[in-house]
């Protein structure tokens, strides 16, 4: 049995989080690894999500957060990522701030890890003077996707400098999506390429826990005689999806001799077309899953295709916005997936790609090979000692 490791001293680190599943788990897993060690960690974001995700004794410092965001769906490339700035990071930052100042009173950290999209942590952290690394859950901002839009880029940057001005220190002038003391990437370059994230990024690959269990979840009900897909359209696409998840089943059923789907379906769209070929239901146990299944159909949400990866399976993916296109293109251009249109895909599409995917062995052996890369980064171990190198700097005269 493996000892914990304990640094020389007792380190306290607050993790600032945005009310998204998909950025708090890799946070949960790091945030594991450096109790394990012996550290104090709190948190400050949304006190129910945290809880149900780090577990009921997470010491949470709340945070409120802008309400009934509504994003309108046929909001697709630039105009999504106005609306994302304007009505969700932008208020994010400045309605998180007060909690996050209350926060850092209270539990004095040494470190603050502050979520790439939780702008409010790495701002107090500039303008208190204490040390901060930036947790970024996705490498869509290391892919210089803005490259040819600089009008949008310089929009953003208008933004960010607004938010410093107001709750930064305006004598800084890097990127607070990028602290100059440590960057960490839940991905490794198998996957995001030749990017161009700063010098001081460090690539840890996914970082995984043991998560709360759903439900209870119908084993019996697979098939081990055929080719098990797991269909996900992630936790914040619920109502976007209805038809493209019944395509999906429809395509499932046409290959229903080989081929049985799993569909996580939060809103019940397929609630009284379940049988034999596909079942659907609310929460699915993901990595539980992952384990067992031959392909996954997903919307290239960053957390989903990284955990795909890291068990070595391969995909099809159908972005729908904001970072996924990007993410989708590092799934194709790694040789690890295909694309199809999310608006536009129907069965006979998306069963054509499932059959590439679960015939085509280069799927699979490009999967295998981003998931190597990703078991050798180190994950939530290696990301916890970046962190205690930050911590120690500090404390060194």
């Amino acid at each position: 049995m493996r000892r914990p490791t304990r640094s020389r001293r007792s380190r306290r680190f607050l993790f600032v989080v945005p009310p998204l599943v998909g950025h708090i788990n890799p946070a949960v897993a790091v945030a594991a690894e450096l109790t394990r060690r012996g550290h104090r960690v709190a948190w400050a974001g949304l006190p129910g999500l945290v809880e149900e995700l780090a577990g009921p004794d997470a010491e949470v410092h709340p945070c409120a957060a802008p309400q009934d965001l509504h994003r309108p769906p046929a909001l697709r490339g630039v105009a999504a990522l106005r609306f994302l700035w304007q009505e969700f990071l932008t208020p994010l930052a400045t309605t998180m701030a007060p909690g996050v100042e209350q926060a850092v009173a209270e539990f004095r950290p040494d470190v603050i890890v502050a979520d790439q999209q939780a702008l409010a942590g790495a701002l107090t952290a500039e303008r208190l003077g204490i040390p901060c690394a930036t947790s970024a859950t996705t490498s869509a901002e290391f892919s210089g996707a803005l490259a040819g839009m600089p009008k949008v880029a310089e929009w953003i940057q208008g933004q960010l400098a607004g938010l410093r001005t107001a709750l930064g220190d305006p004598s800084r002038t890097h990127d607070p999506r990028f602290s100059p003391d440590l960057v960490l990437a839940f991905t490794t370059t198998a996957l995001a390429g030749d990017s161009t994230a700063p010098p001081q990024t460090r690539f840890v690959g996914p970082a995984l826990t043991r998560r709360p269990e759903p439900a209870p979840f119908p084993w019996a009900r697979l098939d081990p005689a055929r080719h098990t897909v797991l269909v996900s359209l992630g936790t914040a696409n619920t109502g976007l999806g209805d038809r493209f998840l019944t395509e999906c089943a429809a395509a499932v059923r046409e290959r229903a001799e080989h081929v049985q789907a799993v569909v996580a379906d939060p809103g019940g769209v397929l609630d009284d077309t379940t049988d034999d070929a596909v079942l659907a239901v609310r929460r699915v146990p993901q990595l539980a899953l992952l384990q067992r299944v031959s392909a996954v159909v997903c919307h290239a949400g960053h957390n989903t295709v990284a955990e795909s990866l890291l068990h070595g399976v391969p995909l099809v993916v159908a972005p729908i916005r904001d970072d996924q296109p990007v993410i989708a293109a590092q799934v194709t251009t790694a040789g690890a997936g295909i694309r199809i249109r999310f608006g536009r895909a129907g069965r006979h599409a998306i069963g054509a790609a499932l059959d590439d995917v679960l015939t085509d062995p280069a799927y699979r052996a490009a999967a295998r090979r981003v998931r190597d890369s990703f078991r050798s980064a180190g994950g939530a171990a290696a990301a916890a000692t970046h962190l205690e190198a930050v911590a120690t700097r500090q404390g060194e005269p």
